[in-house]
């Protein structure tokens, strides 16, 4: 199957690739940058520009004034072929200049050339136009101080602007051409580097394509700290489907094999109930019938619940549950009238709240499942009960019997584990409810713990305490 018909099954639309995205991204990045950097490129090499062609001004007009001589009591200017020769480094630039004596007479050069705002300083460089086009000038004043002659003659030389636009132009075309060059180059190198950081990806893909739909052991692969996150995600993920997947299984195959056999049972007393004329004897066979009847109910009471709990334990919310609570609200139901008509059931819970973080419901079928077993093996009084002990919270069943012999509690919390035969009940089936209570107990990072002392045989679901717990 293609990857399109594959994405269509799934219903989802598939986005752009890792690699399109990092190359919009870096295009987009480059762009702003390169305007950025053509901004400031034009703006250096305009300022570059200027002092460069500022020098060139600043000779010309040094040259010309130098070569002002006094001749008879008045100025003569004698115009210098280097000054020019300066200024025609920009060939298409046009070029003024303007010399003037005393009271402003012009000696040589154009008559309308503007002047600076200010005349303050010896030497100063402004900006004007030029017949229309914007141009750069400056003014030099040379002082005389002779005997035929006293007073300032002023230099004034401009210049267009062409030559210093088309310069700072060539410097912005040379950045941004080295820009393009080094974006190109990241653009490729950026590729390169997402296919090759990638591959892990595609390594995984492909493993998990080819496994077998029914293998959900964890993925076993060398990938990145960053895919590793991902990889964690699916292997938690695909725990609690194998987990699902073997609660199904459970059930399906002890429903098969415990459930067979007193159907059987049932179904043959019931054919010789049928048969029966003796009123006396067929009284018997139903009592058997509804004896073996109530067993069952039981039995599939204990599957069920199981695997709800089974269940609830990867769907469920851990929530704050005060013990205290669950103790109570199992007291006061009364369900223990009907598993033991007469028991004498009593409650014992500390003042101090008893928090953990689990799910209510999965502890409270738990601990139903405690008190059952206690009311079908153990002694009478039956007491149930929460507390915290050693600063961790404890969901405890004590009943007045001495317990299991150590070999049968080793075996406790196993499915369908034979029976306490010490107790007054012998040969009776444990069933499922106190493998119910250590799945409830491990799921919640806690124990199943059975201690006897003088007051008898005690079964607790023993907690973190809520803030404690993970």
């Amino acid at each position: 199957m293609s990857d399109g018909a594959r994405s269509h099954d799934t219903g989802l639309a598939a986005t752009r690739s890792l690699t399109a995205r990092l190359v919009t991204g870096l295009s987009g990045l480059m762009i702003v940058g390169g305007l950025i950097l053509a901004l400031a490129a034009f703006a250096y090499g305009r300022t570059a520009a200027r002092d460069a062609f500022d020098r060139l001004l600043v000779g010309a007009a040094n040259d010309i004034a130098a070569s002002i001589s006094i001749r008879d009591g008045a100025p003569v200017v004698d115009l210098p072929v280097s000054a020019f020769e300066l200024l025609a480094l920009a060939p298409d630039d046009r070029i003024a200049y303007q010399v003037s004596g005393p009271k402003g007479a012009v000696l040589t050069g154009y008559k309308d050339l503007p002047r600076p705002n200010t005349t303050a300083q010896d030497s100063e460089l402004y900006d004007a136009r030029f017949k229309g086009e914007p141009a750069r000038y400056i003014r030099v004043t040379r002082r005389f101080a002779e005997r035929q002659f006293s007073g300032t003659v002023e230099v004034i030389v401009g210049q267009t602007l062409r030559a210093r636009t088309q310069l700072a132009l060539s410097i912005t075309r040379n950045a941004l051409g080295g820009l393009a060059v080094g974006g190109i180059a990241m653009l490729a190198f950026a590729i390169i580097i997402v296919h090759s950081a990638l591959r892990p990806l595609e390594r995984l893909a492909h493993g998990i394509s080819e496994r077998d739909p029914q293998d959900l052991t964890p993925i076993r692969a060398a990938v990145p700290r960053e895919v590793d996150v991902l990889v964690q995600a699916t292997n938690g993920f695909m725990g609690r489907l194998d987990r699902q997947f073997a609660t199904m299984k459970s059930l399906i195959s002890d429903t098969a094999h415990q459930l067979r056999t007193p159907v059987a049972a049932l179904r043959a007393q019931s054919d010789l109930a049928a048969e029966e004329d003796d009123p006396a004897r067929r009284d018997q066979i139903v009592a058997k019938m509804h004896s073996g009847t109530v067993r069952l109910s039981r039995l599939l009471d204990q599957m069920l619940s199981r695997a709800l709990v089974i269940h609830r334990a990867d769907s469920a919310r851990r929530e704050r549950v005060d013990l205290r609570n669950i103790a109570l609200d199992i007291f006061e139901e009364g369900d223990h009238a009907a598993l033991a008509p007469g028991s004498d059931i009593r409650l014992e819970i500390a003042e101090a709240e008893v928090p953990v973080l689990a799910d209510e419901l999965s502890l409270s079928e738990a601990a139903k499942n405690l008190l059952g077993n206690a009311l079908a093996h153990g002694e009478a009084p039956v007491t149930i009960g929460a507390e915290l002990r050693d600063g961790r919270a404890r969901l405890w069943v004590r009943d007045a019997g001495p317990g299991p012999s150590p070999e049968l509690r080793a075996r406790l919390g196993e499915r369908f584990a034979p029976g306490r035969t010490d107790t007054r009940r012998r040969g009776a089936s444990s069933g499922l409810g106190l493998a119910i209570a250590q799945s409830v107990a491990e799921t919640y990072g806690g124990t199943l713990e059975m201690e006897s002392d003088a007051a008898g045989f005690t079964i607790a679901i023993t907690l973190p305490r809520a803030e404690e717990a993970p």
